[in-house]
């Protein structure tokens, strides 16, 4: 396993990123994406971020309906990414069902003729103990979790496989197994790790074809509209979902044979590519930030 630290070196001003600019890996233009839970959130903040490339997105997720306390549906993301100069496929999907996701991935092709990359970005979460969990929401967390990351992965990559600088990017932690980030909530860890160690297999199994997989994790907690419905989070002591597209940008433009199998954390990896700025991430500056689950690291 690559720990989070291995990839700072990485991105910088020469060597894999010249090589990237020079092969005109350093835009998004072009390209078909393919995000899972891009209807609001980090999703759509990725979405948007390869949307000003000029990219293809595809949004797929469950929200076809606007819900009053989790705004954002697949159709005004997409026009949100249409408006952001890239074009843009809505596709109601339930990443737990076989045949949509199957579904779904077909669409992506006949509209855009293929697949670059695969943002599995959807996930469930649940922060109870184990006699708080129902096994509805322990089911739900494993099959979203975990198995929607291996569906997600295992429909696309044909498709990934004929691309000219595939890549795979999962929101997940490093694999961590320090029994403090079990004990509270188990059944939500599992599920999370489950995605982590699905990455560090794929990343392993595909290497040598060429297809980059890698994890994206931030360093504090995100301001998203799913955070906000868990009680005692102070939004003020977040970050902007953009932090983790700027981030997720920086690792998909380049190239895939040269950066896999690594756990990247969102703030190291700008800072290491000369982000000196982070206010700008910041809900409210002048709070201190708090920090995100499965990290060994204090913030400072």
């Amino acid at each position: 396993m690559n720990h989070p630290d291995d990839i700072f070196e990485l991105p910088t001003s020469t060597g894999v990123v010249a090589e990237a600019v020079e092969n005109d890996m350093s835009t998004l233009r072009g390209k078909t994406l393919f995000i899972t839970g891009a209807s609001r959130g980090i999703g759509l903040a990725i979405a948007l971020r390869a949307a000003r490339d000029g990219a293809n997105v595809v949004v797929a997720a469950k929200s076809s309906v606007s819900n009053p306390k989790l705004p954002g549906t697949i159709h005004s993301a997409a026009e949100a990414i249409e408006k952001e100069g890239g074009q843009a496929l809505a596709v109601k999907c339930d990443i737990r069902e076989d045949e949509q996701v199957l579904a779904a991935v077909a669409q992506t092709v006949d509209r855009f003729g293929g697949i670059d990359i695969l943002i599995n970005n959807a996930s469930a979460i649940w922060l109870r103990g184990t006699l708080d969990t129902p096994m509805k929401r322990f089911d739900l967390m494993s099959q979203v979790n975990a198995r929607g990351t291996f569906l997600c992965s295992q429909t696309c990559l044909p498709h990934l496989l004929k691309a000219e600088n595939p890549h795979i990017l999962t929101l997940a932690p490093p694999p961590n197994l320090d029994p403090r980030w079990w004990g509270p909530h188990a059944g939500y860890t599992l599920a999370k790790m489950g995605m982590s160690f699905v990455t560090l297999g794929l990343a392993e199994e595909f290497r040598a074809q060429g297809v980059a997989v890698n994890a994206l994790w931030p360093r504090t907690v995100i301001a998203t509209d799913a955070i906000n419905m868990i009680p005692g989070v102070q939004l003020a002591r977040c970050r902007y979902p953009d932090i983790l597209a700027d981030a997720a940008h920086a690792i998909l433009t380049t190239p895939s044979r040269e950066l896999t199998g690594h756990f990247v954390i969102d703030e190291t990896l700008l800072r290491a590519r000369g982000v000196v700025d982070f206010d700008r991430y910041a809900v409210d500056p002048g709070q201190a930030l708090l920090p995100d689950l499965f990290l060994d690291e204090a913030l400072p």
